[in-house]
């Protein structure tokens, strides 16, 4: 009896109840994206045990449920809870879906309430939504809240606290990177998809920013040699949202913003994002003006299609400044604020418009997602460059030039991700394309001193000019015509051993086909490339927090350069530069809202360009680069009211074989050895929070020449927070608290960009 008795206890625990009810669904943001680990609870009317489950990477929860009347909850840190009711009867079946609220700021004292400045999963990395600590790649993410906390307002902003990454000069016209040692102005990229035109970026639209670092083609295509930043843009959500904000400061610096959403019935949502600034700076007689308007539409054609449509025009104008020069290898002891050049002629315009549309459906266990970027890109500018400095510092040499720049750009991606289980194993496949069309027009004029001369003198202590400026091509200038066409195919396979062991894998293939017309002389010459990335990477988790991760990725950036300006017929003859990220981390959720991480990687940079040493006219590819880091992260919250972000790099990047523009045992330039930077803010007193900010950053060369040293410095930032009745914030920061002399970055060596002295900014924030 007792062994017939054990047989059936088996039994029943082997096979399941048919009689239980099926209980499916899954758990949505406001945006309709999938929030994972959320806790989904069926509470029996009249008492009896309660039914729980938590929510995996794509939102869905399954519950078996005995017959009965059921209150069934959903919820999730940084939201609202949200609740329902069902009869469930036997052998019966239902889905559920739930769409949480974002807890508002107005609720809590601490202004990073709306998720704080961690962030669970993402998307971007491996085109499937895959928490953070199963990602085999360093990935930082700076929120909304932390972007607000700061009062930031560029890229360069956000840049300062993301690990081993830093900013350009980019000659003051544009956003530039430097990612573990490689520089670009390409690397951008709006909710997954390329956004490579040279210009200034705005935070007013954003959700958050994720700068990817390591070389990942297999993601994101060409380039990307270092990494990427990734910018991820607010999208109409059913819930009503009515914020206005309102920033003034020091040096004149003014600033609007607006952000409404409507539900327009529960299908259809419209929201409204728009800015406005016009401030000046610390630089004598530089300031700029700037708006954008972001509409977006979502509407949601049945429980399992989603689309959105976006629309963006951004229009930016401000003084071209190219900074200060350096003597005897250090900037100039000027006043930081000395202009050079006459800041009348100086300026830069740039007018983006962008197009996007996302179509997402899911059909069973697999969902397919089509997203479509259209962009329009005009920008000019001119500018004054100063030069080298005399022997006895009395005089300063000077040129002028202007660059126009009109690119239309249309990309198409397509993935179709499928869950699926095989012999033991768990599945998410992803299969996808892109296809892509550049138009790029390209035209530089150089300048002439009273119509005759390319460069002047000015006086080192006085520099700012009215002399008369010509500006007309040269011999060099350019004036052509770029198209490229790309078309991509990938594969990825994340599979999952078991609980504590992940393997991603996956090869993309890339067909970029670059043509290249000279206006001046009529030639036209074009190059094919074909490209083929893999990735791999391998996710050991002895814990369920913790994840420590080993990935290979490799990217290409043909001979053109990141921005196709550079092809000629020699040039046109040579083969894609090569980028080899080999990274080991760690991830540690410390917290359900408190992730720790760590990598250590080395980064290879080889097929660059080099003179031929037996044939000075020759270029040979032998030319090499390596980056080897460590890096240290933080981010989230360190108690319920004390949130934090940052973290350390350590980067020793070098030439490791002569290039055509350094002697190998080189420093690359922009790339100090340490940099660190720790923001904290926490409440204080009911209604009052202080957040305190450090940055650090050590010694770095200007330019790869390795002559010229901008001296490290550190910054100390202070911010206070109060929040007036439940819809007002009142906000005060103060960066550069001690009025430190710091140089930011450089284009070249005599191109310096000082650092802000100490700045008070206020804001006010209300929802009504």
């Amino acid at each position: 009896m007792t062994h017939w008795m054990t047989l059936m206890a088996l039994s029943l625990l082997a096979s399941p109840d048919s009689s239980r009810f099926a209980l499916r669904g899954v758990v949505l943001d406001p945006t309709r994206a999938a929030v994972a680990g959320a806790q989904v609870t069926a509470v029996p009317e009249g008492g009896g045990p309660a039914a729980s489950a938590a929510t995996g990477t794509r939102g869905e929860f399954n519950l078996a449920l005995p017959p009965g009347r059921y209150t069934v909850t959903a919820s999730a840190a940084g939201f609202q809870s949200a609740s329902r009711t069902l009869s469930a009867v036997d052998s019966g079946a239902a889905s559920l879906d739930f769409v949480l609220k974002v807890v508002p700021f107005a609720e809590s004292v601490t202004v990073s309430a709306e998720g704080g400045y961690q962030v669970a999963s993402i998307s971007t990395a491996t085109r499937t939504l895959t928490p953070l600590r199963d990602v085999p790649q360093s990935v930082t993410v700076v929120t909304r809240a932390l972007v607000r906390d700061q009062l930031m307002l560029s890229m360069a902003d956000v840049i300062r606290y993301v690990p081993g990454i830093g900013t350009h000069q980019g000659e003051n016209n544009r956003d530039q990177v430097v990612i573990r040692g490689n520089n670009s102005s390409a690397d951008f990229f709006l909710n997954g998809v390329r956004d490579d035109v040279q210009y200034y970026r705005d935070l007013y639209n954003l959700e958050r920013v994720e700068a990817l670092k390591g070389s990942n083609a297999m993601m994101f295509g060409r380039g990307g040699g270092g990494g990427v930043v990734n910018r991820v843009t607010k999208e109409a959500v059913f819930e009503p949202i009515q914020e206005a904000t309102v920033q003034g400061g020091s040096f004149g610096h003014l600033r609007f913003t607006g952000d409404a959403d409507r539900p327009l019935g529960d299908k259809v949502a419209f929201r409204l994002n728009g800015m406005y600034e016009n401030s000046d700076s610390f630089r004598d007689a530089v300031g700029l003006e700037r708006y954008g308007v972001n509409p977006t539409l979502t509407f949601a054609a049945s429980s399992r299609t989603m689309i959105r449509l976006g629309y963006e025009h951004l229009h930016d104008t401000r003084v071209a400044d190219r900074g200060i020069p350096s003597y005897q290898g250090t900037p100039a002891d000027l006043d930081p604020s000395t202009f050079f050049g006459n800041p009348r002629d100086s300026h830069v315009r740039a007018s983006v418009d962008l197009g996007s549309a996302l179509v997402e459906h899911e059909a069973g266990q697999v969902l397919i997602r089509n997203r479509t970027l259209l962009g329009g890109y005009d920008r000019f500018y001119q500018n004054f460059v100063p030069g080298a400095v005399n022997p006895d510092k009395t005089q300063v040499a000077l040129t002028s030039y202007n660059n126009a720049t009109e690119r239309q750009n249309v990309f198409n991606q397509t993935d179709v991700v499928w869950k699926v289980s095989t012999g033991g194993l768990g599945h998410t496949l992803l299969a996808g394309a892109e296809i892509g069309r550049q138009a790029t027009d390209n035209f530089r004029s150089t300048g002439f001193f009273d119509d005759t001369a390319t460069t002047i003198q000015v006086p080192y202590a006085d520099p700012i000019i009215d002399t008369p400026v010509t500006f007309r091509q040269s011999a060099t200038d350019a004036d052509n015509h770029l198209r490229t066409h790309v078309g991509a195919a990938y594969v990825q396979d994340q599979v999952e051993v078991s609980s504590a062991l992940q393997l991603v894998g996956g090869v993309r293939f890339d067909r970029f086909d670059l043509e290249y017309h000279n206006n001046r002389n009529g030639d036209t010459i074009g190059r094919v490339d074909d490209l083929v990335s893999p990735r791999a990477g391998i996710v050991f988790k002895p814990v369920t927090p913790v994840s420590v991760y080993g990935s290979y990725t490799v990217s290409y950036l043909p001979s053109s350069g990141d921005q196709f300006s550079s092809l000629t017929v020699i040039t046109q003859q040579l083969e894609p530069e090569k980028f080899t990220n080999l990274e080991l981390g760690a991830k540690w959720d410390a917290r359900p809202d408190l992730s720790l991480t760590a990598a250590v990687y080395q980064l290879d940079r080889t097929n660059t360009r080099s003179t031929d040493p037996n044939d000075p006219t020759r270029i040979v590819q032998t030319g090499s680069q390596r980056t080897n880091g460590f890096e240290l992260g933080i981010n989230g919250r360190l108690a319920p009211r004390v949130s934090v972000a940052g973290g350390y790099a350590f980067q020793d990047a070098t030439v490791t074989s002569a290039t055509a523009a350094a002697r190998e045992g080189a420093v690359v330039a922009q790339v100090p050895r340490h940099t660190f930077s720790l923001w904290t803010m926490g409440e204080v007193l009911p209604k009052v929070a202080l957040g305190l900010g450090v940055i650090h950053r050590s010694d770095m060369f200007a330019a790869i020449d390795n002559t010229v040293t901008l001296p490290g410095y550190t910054r100390v930032d202070l911010a206070a927070y109060y929040v007036l009745g439940k819809t007002v914030r009142v906000q005060a920061n103060v960066e550069n608290l001690f009025d430190a002399r710091y140089f930011v970055n450089a284009d070249n060596n005599n191109n310096i960009s000082p650092g802000y002295p100490r700045v008070l900014r206020v804001g006010l924030a209300t929802t009504f």
